[in-house]
């Protein structure tokens, strides 16, 4: 762990001053889109969540009483202070390779954003290969994040709020083709901004795929203000995360999660 610790220091140091150039606009979505702030949250899914999904999934975060929750909400102070210092509303989470535990992660930090009495969180699946985050809380989602870029469907019909007040999740149903292309679009940039702005007091989290995996990660990442970094312990080697580092601006790069360490509850009362 301490070699990942001082991998990490060194490429922070080594990391470039930008991001990569973003690609050019796909049009195939940007129409149905386009319109994105005219929209008005007028309706809600209210969606019951199930406790024996959750804890197969590892979503510890919904119950701000439970003593398995403390470490997402000591990430959640830190996260915080340094969003409001910088005044920055939007965050990604993204891991060097898959398997590292960046959507349950992503889940746990947005309930216990969700959780503090100032600030409501909206987490949304912009993992379009492998979108997971609908799976892992049991959403129905006949209408999804897929059928707003289609034009079939307005922000208001998609949104969700898991019976956790000051929570909503944009949830994706399946893969998207061109995901690169799609998320790279104008039409994706206005729903950022859009779903940024909307609220002042809103953090809007974005599971983001794999960095190392493919280039959609680095096509979006232009557009939101900050990102987070999950890495695997013993399953992300000291490269990957240099390479992920190279990638990621330090001045954007909030933090870095390691992730699967087994630890004891902690309990502390008077």
């Amino acid at each position: 762990m301490e070699r990942i610790k001082q991998a990490i220091e060194k490429a922070k140091k080594q990391a470039s001053s930008g991001f990569i150039a973003k690609p050019q606009a796909s049009s195939a979505v940007a129409q149905p889109l386009a319109e994105l702030g005219a929209l008005n949250y007028v309706q809600t899914k209210v969606i019951s969540l199930r406790a024996e999904l959750l804890e197969r999934n590892r979503i510890v975060a919904y119950n701000k009483n439970s003593n398995m929750s403390w470490s997402f909400d000591l990430l959640r102070t830190q996260v915080l202070k340094i969003m409001e210092e910088n005044g920055w509303r939007t965050l990604a989470i993204t891991s060097p390779t898959p398997e590292a535990g960046k959507t349950v992660v992503a889940i746990n930090l947005a309930m216990s954003i969700a959780h503090h009495t100032t600030k409501t969180a909206l987490l949304v699946d912009f993992d379009l290969r492998r979108p997971k985050v609908g799976a892992y809380l049991g959403l129905p989602m006949e209408q999804s994040l897929n059928d707003l870029l289609s034009g079939e469907a307005e922000l208001q019909d998609v949104l969700v709020n898991p019976s956790l007040p000051r929570f909503v999740v944009l949830p994706t149903r399946k893969s998207v083709s061109h995901s690169t292309e799609v998320l790279s679009s104008v039409a994706v940039g206005n729903l950022i901004t859009d779903l940024r702005e909307r609220y002042d007091s809103r953090i809007v989290i974005f599971d983001l795929p794999p960095l190392l995996s493919c280039d959609d990660a680095i096509a979006v990442l232009p557009k939101i203000d900050c990102v987070l970094l999950v890495v695997a312990n013993g399953m992300n080697s000291k490269k990957e995360i240099e390479d992920c580092l190279h990638h990621l601006p330090a001045a954007n790069l909030i933090g870095t999660v390691l992730n699967k360490i087994e630890i004891e509850p902690r309990t502390y009362s008077y």
